[in-house]
């Protein structure tokens, strides 16, 4: 088996480290990531500037490891096209620091580099993890959580279509409560807006993460289950066209339509 791995912290992250120890258990283990964070640049790709993608020896026993000047997604489409010499048989994207909940998965980089392997028909995770500064994290406590988890997911065939968004509690093996597949909370607004004053009285704008500020949370949610100590796992689907939906917004525009222009190019000159 051959696993792609990606993150959005960029390729000398800990928690990517940490990732690749765990998969190369499994696989035979790839590596394309960002040359630097890349962090909530959502699903963008470089267009307008040429990528370079420098081999590095940063991991022992991988089949290959790359930096890439560009985003997750870059890196990922990189792999699967350039890269390798053929396409990987999963694709994991990770371990990112900090949670991916509800509406982060609109911006995160790290489930952008899930999707774009989803967008190849591979199979694709995302992983993150409930803490926020890797010089308090005791990685190799992550790896031992993650471990069966992985093992578990290899072993079993994603519904097509389908990504995985996993969250880690960062909590041990023998403490954690179990895992949860549960929806991601959408109308949990985590980001807020704050403004402050510049020394010239110009006001200017930052976003807080609320996070752990946050109360009433729906109880059956990813927030609720990973905040009290359980694995989350969300399979997300992403359908490019909404067919049971089609009639209905026909019917919309069918006062608009021009008989005899069904099939016929229409000149505009």
């Amino acid at each position: 088996m051959k696993v792609l791995v990606t993150n959005d912290d960029g390729i000398f992250a800990p928690g990517l480290q940490a990732l690749v120890e765990v998969l190369q258990h499994f696989a035979d283990v790839y590596v394309s990531c960002p040359d630097q964070e890349r962090s909530a640049v959502s699903h963008s790709i470089t267009l307008r500037v040429p990528l370079k993608a420098k081999p590095l020896p940063l991991f022992p026993g991988v089949k290959g490891c790359w930096a890439v000047n560009g985003t997750p997604a870059d890196c990922v489409k990189l792999g699967i096209e350039v890269l390798m010499k053929e396409s990987p048989d999963f694709v994991v994207s990770g371990i990112n620091l900090g949670p991916n909940l509800g509406r982060d998965l609109y911006y995160s980089g790290t489930m952008a580099g899930a999707v774009e392997g989803l967008l190849y028909g591979i199979p694709a995770v995302a992983v993150s993890l409930n803490a926020f500064s890797d010089m308090d994290i005791n990685y190799e406590k992550v790896k031992k959580l993650l471990y069966p988890i992985v093992e578990v997911l290899l072993q079993n065939k994603i519904p097509k279509g389908v990504f995985l968004n996993v969250n880690l509690p960062y909590l041990s093996r023998e403490v954690y409560k179990g895992v949860r597949i549960v929806p991601l909370d959408m109308d949990v607004a985590r980001y807020s807006y704050v403004g402050l004053n510049d020394p010239h009285g110009q006001v200017y704008y930052w976003l807080k993460d609320q996070l752990h500020n946050m109360k009433d949370l729906n109880a059956d949610s990813d927030y609720t289950s990973l905040r009290t100590g359980f694995v989350t796992i969300s399979p997300i689907e992403f359908r490019t066209f909404h067919r049971r939906k089609k009639e209905q917004i026909e019917r919309w525009f069918a006062h608009l339509n021009i008989a005899g222009t069904d099939e016929e190019e229409i000149d505009y000159a």
